[in-house]
């Protein structure tokens, strides 16, 4: 499975998503930077929660980003998992577009 048969311009960054071990290494051979793991909090069929979450993060040298279920009430459970930022539609709709932008460290 790749999809490197292009030529791409060197400020063009590679995204993927993931949600197990298996889906991680594909993304590892695809080149991505960023990896979306998901879900974290949102407990839906994918849903991982904190401690999965962490394993995950550890299996990988690649940049992590929580995504799922992420909210206010949760927001200081997201800053001990020191991922590379977060993403989460409703997070963002609640903090307005002045508090809620994405952090990256």
């Amino acid at each position: 499975m790749t999809h490197l048969a292009f030529v791409k311009k060197p400020s063009f960054l590679i995204l993927g998503s993931a949600h197990n071990v298996k889906e991680i290494r594909i993304k590892e051979s695809q080149q991505v930077k960023l990896i979306f793991i998901s879900s974290l909090f949102k407990k839906n069929k994918n849903y991982l929660g904190f401690n999965k979450f962490k394993v995950l993060q550890k299996l990988t040298s690649r940049h992590i980003i929580a995504l799922g279920g992420i909210s206010i009430f949760n927001e200081r459970r997201v800053k001990l998992l020191d991922c590379f930022g977060i993403s989460g539609i409703s997070y963002f709709q609640k903090k307005g577009p002045k508090n809620g932008a994405l952090f990256i460290n």
